[in-house]
C-alpha cells in the first residue's frame, strides 16, 4: 500500500508519517522498484496508536516509550499507568495556568472601556512598566 492510502486509513498526514520513520517510531517501508514506499496493515494499526497517542498530547518519547513496552507483554501495567498519571498532573497544572491567565485577561479588560481614548486606556496603563497596578490586579 502508498503512503497515500496509508495516511487516508490511518489519519496521519503524509509529512507525519515520514516524520515519525525519521524518528524511528514506524519502520521504513519497503521500496517499489520506482522508489514509493509500500506499507502493510501493521503500520497502519501503528501510526493509528501513535495518533491516538497524539491526540492526548503525548510526547514522542513517551509514544516511543508505549510502543516499546507493547513488545515486552509481561510488563506490568502500572509503568504505563505512572505515564498517563504523570501527564495528566502536567496537563492538569497547565488548565491551571491557564485558568489564571483567563482571570487575570478577565480583570485587564474590565481596566478600560470602549468610550476612552488610547491616552487613557486602562490596559495600556496596567501593562506599562511605570504602572503602579499589577495585571492581576482587581
Amino acid at each position: 500500500m502508498k503512503i497515500s492510502e496509508v495516511s487516508k486509513r490511518s489519519g496521519c498526514s503524509i509529512q507525519a508519517i515520514r516524520y515519525y520513520e525519521k524518528e524511528g517510531l514506524v519502520s521504513a517501508p519497503s521500496r517499489t522498484e520506482g522508489n514509493f514506499r509500500l506499507y502493510s496493515s501493521e503500520e497502519i494499526e501503528r501510526l493509528s496508536f501513535i495518533k491516538n497517542c497524539r491526540s492526548l498530547d503525548l510526547s514522542l518519547s513517551e509514544i516511543k516509550h508505549l510502543l516499546e513496552l507493547q513488545y515486552l507483554p509481561n510488563t506490568p501495567c502500572e509503568v504505563v499507568n505512572v505515564m498517563i498519571d504523570d501527564h495528566l498532573s502536567i496537563v492538569e497544572k497547565r488548565i491551571a495556568d491557564l485558568q489564571k491567565l483567563q482571570s487575570d485577561l478577565r480583570k485587564l479588560r474590565r481596566r478600560c472601556n470602549s468610550t476612552r481614548s488610547i491616552d487613557q486606556c486602562g490596559i495600556l496603563e496596567a501593562l506599562s512598566p511605570d504602572s503602579n497596578h499589577s495585571v492581576s490586579d482587581g
